[in-house]
C-alpha cells in the first residue's frame, strides 16, 4: 500500500520540531508495512507550486503513484488532494491538528472567505476526517465544514515514554517533583498564570520542587517573572529545552505533570505522562479532559488560579494513590502500533470505498 503524505508542516533541518507530530504519524503507519512518501515545502507563492510539482512529477516519473493521499492540516495543500482526487480517482483522508478552528484561538474565522471555500470544499470531498481530539472535530463542523465521518486519531508518544524507568536519581532536591513541559506561548499555555497559582501554593507548603522544561519566545520572560511575583528561587529549576528522551526520564522520575493552558488541541505531554504511569494536575483546556480522567489526574476550570493551587496541594498529599498501571494501559492508545494500525484501516477503507482508477 502507498500513501502520499501532504503537510502543511513538517520537520526540516531548520526546524525539527515543526510537524513532528506528522512526521511520528508516518513513522507508526510505516511500522505497518505501508509504503509512505512525503511531498512538503517551505517555499512560499509561486516557488511553492513550484517545487510541489517538481517533487510529484518524480514520484510520478519514479513509477510511485499513490493508492490513497493523507492531508495533514487543510492550507493550500488541501488543492493538491484535490487535483488527484479529480485528476486521478486518488481518494484522500484529512488528518486535522490545527488549534485555529477553536473558538479560544480564533484563527480559522479570521481568514477570508476563499479559504474558508476551499476549506468547506476539501472535507466535502474527503473519504472521511479525522482530528487529534473529539474537541477538535467538534468545532470544525461548528464552522460549517460538515462531513458523515468525523473520527479521532490522536497524535503518537514515543516508544521511551512507556519503557521502564531508570533508578531513581533526584538531583534536583528531595521533595515531591512537579514537571512542566511545553513552549511558552501565553496565549495557549498561560505559564505565567501556572506561576501565580505555585505562589500561591508556596504560601501554604514548601515541600515540593517544579521542574520546567521547554522553550520559545516567552522564556526568559516567565522566568523574570516567577522571581517579580516572589516564587522562591528554591522550589523551580529552569532546564530549557531537552531532547524527548530527557523528557522521558524527567517524566519518569516525577510525581505529577502540571499544565494550566488556555487551549489545547490534543495535550501531548498529558498523553506522554499516561505513558509513564505519571499522573496530571492541569485545566479543562480543550482535548485535556479527552485524555485525563479522574483516576490518571485532577482537572480545574480554565484560568482558576485559587482552584489549580489547591489541586497542585491535594496532588502532593495523594499522588502515590494514583494506580500507575491503570495510567500506563490508557497511554496505551497512543502508542505507535495502536496509532498506525488506526491509520492503516483507515488507508484500507478509502481505498475499498474509492472509483475504479
Amino acid at each position: 500500500m502507498r500513501v502520499l503524505f501532504l503537510s502543511a508542516w513538517y520537520p526540516t533541518e531548520r526546524d525539527k520540531m515543526s510537524g513532528l507530530f506528522v512526521a511520528k504519524h508516518k513513522e507508526a503507519v510505516e511500522r505497518q508495512g505501508v509504503d509512505v512518501r512525503v511531498v512538503y515545502t517551505e517555499e512560499k507563492g509561486l516557488g511553492y507550486w513550484q517545487s510541489m510539482r517538481k517533487q510529484l512529477k518524480a514520484l510520478w516519473q519514479e513509477g510511485w503513484k499513490p493508492d490513497v493521499v493523507q492531508l495533514n492540516v487543510i492550507t493550500k495543500n488541501a488543492l493538491i488532494a484535490l487535483y488527484l482526487k479529480k485528476r486521478y480517482h486518488i481518494p484522500y483522508i484529512i488528518v486535522e491538528h490545527w488549534s485555529g478552528y477553536l473558538p479560544e484561538n480564533g484563527d480559522y474565522q479570521r481568514m477570508g472567505m476563499l479559504h474558508h471555500l476551499i476549506a468547506r470544499l476539501t472535507v466535502k470531498n474527503a473519504t472521511e476526517v479525522f482530528t487529534v481530539s473529539r474537541i477538535l472535530g467538534e468545532q470544525m463542523q461548528r464552522q460549517g465544514l460538515k462531513h458523515p465521518h468525523y473520527s479521532i486519531i490522536p497524535n503518537v508518544v514515543d516508544d521511551f515514554f512507556y519503557s521502564a524507568p531508570s533508578p531513581e536519581n533526584r538531583a534536583i532536591g528531595s521533595h515531591k517533583r512537579l514537571l512542566y513541559v511545553g513552549c511558552f506561548d501565553e496565549k495557549a499555555k498561560n505559564v505565567k498564570g501556572m506561576l501565580r497559582a505555585l505562589k500561591l501554593l508556596s504560601e501554604q507548603r514548601q515541600d515540593w520542587h517544579l521542574v520546567i522544561i521547554g522553550t520559545g519566545v516567552a522564556r526568559s520572560e516567565c522566568q523574570e517573572y516567577a522571581s517579580a511575583i516572589g516564587l522562591p528561587d528554591k522550589l523551580h529549576t529552569w532546564l530549557g529545552e531537552q531532547r524527548p528522551d530527557q523528557v522521558s526520564e524527567w517524566m519518569h522520575h516525577t510525581d505529577a505533570l502540571i499544565l494550566f493552558s488556555r487551549y489545547e488541541t490534543f495535550g501531548v505531554v498529558a498523553a506522554e505522562s499516561l505513558a509513564a504511569g505519571v499522573p496530571v494536575v492541569s485545566s479543562k483546556a480543550g482535548a485535556i479532559p479527552e485524555i485525563v480522567d479522574d483516576a490518571c489526574g485532577i482537572l480545574t476550570p480554565v484560568e482558576d488560579e485559587k482552584a489549580f493551587a489547591s489541586a497542585l496541594n491535594q496532588m502532593l498529599d495523594s499522588s502515590e494513590s494514583y494506580d500507575k498501571e491503570y495510567i500506563r494501559q490508557k497511554g496505551q492508545q497512543y502508542s505507535y502500533s495502536h496509532v498506525g494500525q488506526q491509520l492503516k484501516r483507515a488507508y484500507e477503507s478509502s481505498i475499498k470505498n474509492a472509483p475504479h482508477t
